[in-house]
């Protein structure tokens, strides 16, 4: 292999792929970054083997060749070299040779032959989504997917697709999410994708309006974005029926400033880390809430005023799973509908019906 680039080009290129490579590495050509020079370009891949990105640059390829480098070393090392023509090669002793201005470094290369392939997604089936959409659907859903392994079908983002409308939901088994936003499909289908490639994939994606299409087969899901592509594995298993979580009626509704409540609970959240019993407690009736926060350090006692409909009612929460929900929102004000102090309350937008949190409630006893 013998070719030539810019290295900015290259380091954005290794730091782009050199987010698929794991932190929990059991094979250790995983660290690899493999590099493949033909046909006047330069492509960079990196596996975990659930999550796999790739990335093709323009270069001069004087002889076609592929290698594997370790992979965070030489995305660090690259870095430093934004600003210089580099010439890449392989020797004999399969190590990759970095020539730029008039300095030379060498770095042990892995055996190509044993890097796992790119995988492939020959499907048809697929849907295409506003770039802005997507990470929306991501960033406002995906904090709430469990993080234990009990249900590992839960560490991942249901993508429910019904022709032009997809819902994305994530749960773990206090509090749910779902975004709503419009596609262009012709498919039926529920798949699950893991949170991380999601994550991942969230951050190549730009807020644009313009559309990307994801594709999907029975394992795996792959998104083009040009000249760069993300595959990731699906989760395999029944996903939870979350329609039948969603309460269809309440008996109370408090439309409420989203950021006097959200300073509010900041404030109470402070209080409610010294103490075991991690729980603020809404006291809502006569167009307020009242929220309180004890512990061996002290009590908080904020009034808030909110339009309330409906019966007054006293219920407690973790309120970091209502911050959680707050922070990814930007509307002035939210919708907050509650019925009884033991079952869920649920959040929604007073401007347009795009999300919906669900958060159960603590039962306090005494």
């Amino acid at each position: 292999m013998l070719v030539n680039c810019q290295g900015l080009d290259l380091s954005e290129a290794f730091l782009r792929v050199s987010k698929a490579i794991s932190n929990k590495i059991t094979n250790p050509i995983l660290e690899g970054i493999k590099i493949v020079a033909e046909d006047g370009t330069l492509t960079m891949s990196a596996t975990d083997t659930e999550l796999s990105i790739e990335k093709k640059i323009k270069a001069d390829v004087k002889i076609e060749g592929e290698t594997v480098v370790p992979g965070r070393f030489i995305t660090e090392f690259v870095k430093k070299l934004t600003n210089s023509e580099i010439e890449l090669s392989v020797n004999d002793k399969n190590q990759l040779v970095i020539k730029y201005e008039d300095s030379q470094s060498m770095i042990q290369c892995y055996n190509p032959i044993e890097y796992p392939g790119f995988k492939k997604v020959e499907t048809e089936e697929y849907f295409g989504i506003a770039k802005k959409d997507f990470k929306t659907c991501v960033n406002k859903s995906i904090f709430s997917v469990a993080t234990d392994d009990a249900r590992p079908i839960l560490k991942g983002v249901l993508f429910d697709i019904d022709k032009n409308e997809l819902n994305t939901v994530a749960l773990d088994g206090y509090r749910l999410a779902r975004i709503k936003k419009k596609i262009v499909s012709n498919i039926k289908k529920s798949i699950v994708v893991p949170s991380r490639s999601l994550s991942e994939l969230s951050k190549l994606i730009d807020d644009g309006d313009d559309m990307i299409n994801i594709y999907i087969d029975e394992y795996t899901i792959m998104v083009d974005l040009g000249d760069t592509k993300v595959t990731s594995r699906l989760l395999e298993g029944d996903y939870i029926n979350y329609k039948q979580i969603i309460p269809m009626n309440y008996e109370t509704f408090v439309i409420i400033n989203k950021e006097q409540f959200e300073e509010s609970l900041e404030r109470a959240t402070l209080l409610s880390k010294t103490s075991q019993n991690n729980f603020v407690k809404f006291d809502i009736k006569e167009n307020n809430i009242c929220i309180t926060s004890n512990s061996d350090l002290g009590n908080i006692k904020e009034n808030i005023p909110a339009t309330v409909n409906g019966k007054d009612l006293v219920i407690s929460f973790n309120p970091r799973y209502f911050l959680e929900a707050l922070r990814v929102n930007t509307n002035e004000f939210v919708k907050v509908c509650f019925n009884q102090p033991s079952t869920p309350c649920v959040i929604v937008p007073t401007e347009e019906d795009e999300f919906l949190y669900l958060i159960l409630p603590v039962r306090v006893i005494g």
